[in-house]
């Protein structure tokens, strides 16, 4: 917390299994259930025969690459994640779905590298393995000294903000939830006495006033209220119109930060009461690498989200958003031509952010932009 203001570090999907696991010391069992591709491994074959030889095994620190470079130089007050992979050594897979991410519970120290000080499990991943595999993944994040948000043991658990306190007083709170919308089987909704995630059925009215009152619940004077959403399509720039009004919604209610994912590429970025709402921040971390298809959303690239808010209000005050390449299962700085078409790209389909390239190759919100959209 610097000058009256807090920082926040936010990403698109941090997916940590399947192929990324493969790569690191520990992997788990590489079989899958997917149509076309039974062995992890091949993933790792893919990715290495559009950009080259991975150095397997990788250290922790690999597949962030550059990004810790970032963080540590941002010094961010809070780092949220959304952990799109269960946390198991359960083969238990989870029937009637075509994808399957595990991370082996000894390779928790690629995520610990990155220190994050919440991470978001709200998604159609986390529960891959059963309700078994999510009890085991909460087990040895919480084990490790992680928060997480948007699942749980129970119902309470699982909509439960984390609150992180803050020096002047204040709080951040994070609260997390999956949408149907984001392939969420309406199965894995936590109950008062079964594990599962926070679950919304549906972007309507009824819902988001469900989430406000649990925000005015819990929210105090000098608290910053980030929700996490699992949301939407994988694909496109088209944000739904039910998506947008939930997310005006949040804010009206008491939102400061709508931390949108789920695409695989970045999505709008909205301005709204000079509130930031990020409709989608595309993959982080993964194993897409080699996959054709989508060529044109330009999914290598990846964006790091460093959002700046006042401290007594919540407004925001600055946008920073940091463009990476993923290449050999490893975030290198994006070309500057590249961040040039983020840029260009980002401009044209967002609502009332107005962005700016700087010299270094990040994006922020051109000057005025945040005062205009209040």
């Amino acid at each position: 917390m610097r000058g009256g203001t807090v920082t926040l570090f936010v990403c698109g999907d941090v997916m940590l299994g399947r192929g990324v696991d493969q790569i690191l010391a520990r992997p788990g069992d590489p079989g899958l259930r997917e149509g076309y591709v039974t062995d992890a491994r091949a993933y790792v074959s893919m990715a290495e025969a559009v950009s080259g030889p991975i150095p397997v095994p990788v250290d922790p620190a690999y597949p962030w690459g550059e990004a810790l470079a970032l963080l540590e130089a941002s010094a961010p007050d809070v780092r949220i994640v959304n952990l799109e992979t269960s946390v198991t050594r359960s083969a238990a897979f989870e029937p009637g779905k075509a994808v399957h991410y595990r991370m082996h519970p000894a390779n928790l120290p690629a995520l610990m590298v990155a220190r994050p000080v919440v991470c978001v499990l709200a998604n159609n991943h986390v529960q891959d393995f059963g309700r078994p595999g999510l009890e085991e993944t909460l087990a040895v994040l919480h084990g490790a000294g992680l928060r997480t948000a948007g699942a749980g043991r129970t119902a309470e658990e699982a909509y439960a903000p984390v609150a992180l306190p803050l020096p002047h007083g204040g709080r951040v709170l994070v609260f997390a939830l999956g949408a149907a919308t984001s392939g969420i089987p309406p199965g894995w909704a936590a109950t008062a006495d079964a594990p599962g995630v926070a679950h919304v059925p549906e972007l309507s009215p009824t819902t988001a006033a469900a989430t406000v009152r649990h925000i005015r619940s819990v929210k105090r004077a000098g608290d910053i209220v980030v929700v996490s959403v699992h949301w939407g399509s994988n694909w496109g720039y088209l944000v739904p119109r039910d998506q947008r009004r939930f997310a005006h919604a949040l804010v009206d209610g008491g939102a400061d930060i709508v931390h949108g994912h789920s695409s695989h590429h970045p999505r709008p970025v909205e301005l709204y009461r000079n509130r930031l709402i990020l409709h989608g921040c595309g993959d982080f971390i993964d194993d897409y690498e080699g996959i054709p298809g989508y060529e044109q959303y330009r999914d290598d690239l990846r964006i790091a989200y460093f959002v700046t808010v006042a401290a007594d209000t919540g407004a925001l005050t600055d946008l920073r958003m940091s463009p990476l390449l993923a290449r050999r299962m490893r975030l290198e700085p994006a070309p500057p031509e590249d961040s040039a078409w983020l840029r260009s790209t980002l401009d044209r389909i967002s609502y009332g952010a107005h962005l700016t390239l700087n010299a270094d190759g990040a994006l922020t919100l051109a000057k005025g932009t945040a005062r205009a959209a209040r």
